[in-house]
């Protein structure tokens, strides 16, 4: 009864800049984190960048300096703007949520479906 619903994935030159949403709906009574993760072809899923709840922040070293997460705990959304994008980001970037469901004292890690995230000329 939980879902993530992840926006704004796109083809977009080197260099250039795109912003991911995600917003998670349902029983949901706390989400502890939530992140995003890229997985492309031939490659393991990774981790780009997660966001607990208190606003701590965790990135890649591949992408600190140029990717910001931030959220909207109101919302239960997280944001990902991504800059000066190369050519080897190109993956499918999934969102993550970490929720703790009404009635439940444990958590449960949460899927959104991927959205395609391609960087080329």
């Amino acid at each position: 009864q939980v879902q993530l619903v992840e926006t704004g994935g796109g083809l977009v030159q080197p260099g250039g800049s795109l912003r991911l949403s995600c917003a998670a709906s349902g029983s949901i009574d706390s989400i502890n984190a939530m992140g995003w993760y890229r997985q492309a072809p031939g490659k393991q899923r990774e981790l780009v960048a997660a966001i607990t709840s208190g606003g701590s922040t965790n990135y890649a070293d591949s992408v600190k300096g140029r990717f910001t997460i931030s959220r909207d705990n109101a919302k239960n959304a997280v944001y990902l703007q991504m800059n000066s994008l190369k050519p080897e980001e190109t993956a499918v970037y999934y969102c993550n949520a970490m929720v703790r469901r009404y009635s439940s004292s444990v958590t449960i890690n949460y899927w959104g479906q991927g959205t395609q995230v391609t960087v080329s000329s």
